[in-house]
Formats: structure tokens, sequence, C-alpha cells
């Protein structure tokens, strides 16, 4: 087992944002998790990633338990992740952005070795030909590739994606989950938030349905996309729900 959530609860004042959750990723599995704007997703990230401690639960990785464990020591251990609202470090060039990723990951690698990775990861995500120009001169597509290419560098297990396709148009959105594949293919886990219904049906192995910090339902994508629970939360009319099933 890669991950391992057990009846996780997180609150906010008297929010309660995340409410016995329970979740859990094979390894080499793509698992997507979807549910409404405010469901308590990217909470959910941030307390399997060491952002937020959990006020009850635990988190396991890999067997171990990593609970309230902070981001750079999961990063050690080999956990990585993007953010929906990429930051990348502007004044740097885009390969020295990817380089960090390489230094402070799994691998503990030296410059000499870290620029090496960057410019072959750089290459696997299509941004070769930007790896001396400033992060921030790129536009929105190009940062979420830099982001993914600085998460890949740090040699993970598992790589936590929060919307990576959110802001890409259907041609982007198209290369992005073959890269997702892609990265699957490579041995790499996925545990992915992703509101672009059609993608994320396609890409992933089971789904995991969040609403009000819960979890209503769970299973295949067209399992899920059946679910009445999930068609009134969340996908909505019926008719719309089937034509986002499994096939999409």
């Amino acid at each position: 087992m890669m991950l391992e959530i057990r009846n996780v609860r997180k609150h906010f004042g008297g929010l309660a944002a995340l409410k016995d959750v329970d979740l859990s990723v094979d390894d080499g599995e793509i698992v997507g998790l979807i549910g409404p704007n405010g469901a308590g997703k990217t909470t959910l990230f941030n307390v399997i990633n060491g952002v937020y401690a959990p006020d009850q639960g635990q988190v396991l990785f890999k067997g171990e338990e990593v609970t309230g464990r902070a981001p750079y020591r999961l990063a050690k251990l080999g956990m990585a992740r993007t953010f929906q609202i990429v930051r990348p470090l502007s004044e740097l060039t885009v390969l020295r952005n990817v380089m960090a990723g390489a230094c402070f990951g799994r691998e503990n690698h030296s410059l000499g070795e870290a620029e090496h990775i960057a410019r072959d990861t750089l290459d696997f995500v299509g941004l070769a030909d930007k790896a001396e120009a400033m992060a921030g001169t790129l536009n929105v597509a190009q940062k979420k590739r830099l982001e993914l290419a600085r998460s890949l560098a740090s040699r993970p297990h598992l790589l936590l994606l929060d919307e990576v396709l959110a802001g890409l148009n259907l041609t982007e959105i198209t290369s992005m989950v073959e890269t997702v594949r892609e990265i699957r293919e490579g041995g790499i886990t996925i545990l992915m938030i992703e509101h672009v219904m059609r993608a994320v049906m396609n890409v992933s192995d089971r789904l995991v349905v969040l609403d009000y910090g819960e979890v209503i339902a769970r299973g295949t994508p067209h399992q899920v996309s059946d679910d009445p629970r999930v068609i009134e939360a969340y996908l909505g009319d019926p008719e719309i729900a089937e034509s986002l099933g499994a096939k999409a």
C-alpha cells in the first residue's frame, strides 16, 4: 500500500473541513479525488503532505505512520506535490527551479547531479527549450509543466497533483493527461485532485468523491458516475453524468 488515510478529521474553528476520511492508494495506481468546491480536497492534500496536522486520524506512507510530519521530511521519503496555484521561483531560470527539486528531494543530489536530472526532466515534460528562460516569463501551461518537473526531479514514489489541468485549453489538457499516464508508467503512484471531469475519469483507475468533508462514494469511474449521491452533490443532471463516464 502506497498511501493510507485512516479516520482523518480536521476542523478550522467551528468548520469541520474533513470528517472521518478514509482513503487508500495502491502502488502504481492513479486515484482521482473529486468533489465540489469547498469539499475538503485541498485540505486533505495538506494533511497528507504535512502542511496541516489532523485533529484526529493517521496518515501512513509506504506502511510508515507520517501523520503531521513536515513536508520537507516527506519529500525525503518520496512524497512530492504540485499546487493548484503555481508559484515558481520567478527570478531563477527554469533549470534552476527544477534543480531545487532534485537537490531537496528523496535522493539529496549534488548540484552537478541535480543539473543532469533537471535537464532530463525538462525534456520529459516538454520544456527543454525553456531551460535558460526565467521562470516568471512562462505562460500558465508552461508553469504547470515546470511545477510538475520540479516535483518529478525529487524522485518521488507518490505524486500529489492538485488541479494540474486547471487553466489549460483542450489541446494542453490532452497533452498533460498523456504525461500523467507516462509518469505512472515510469513507476510513480498518483493521487490527483481534478475538476476537468472527462479527463480525470479517463485517466484514473479509481475515484474518491468528497462532499462537505466526507467521502460519499468511491469506485471505478463508471461506478462513481452512476452513484445517485455523486450525481446530486456534484455531477448534476444524470445525462451529464452519463456523458462523463469511464468511456468519455
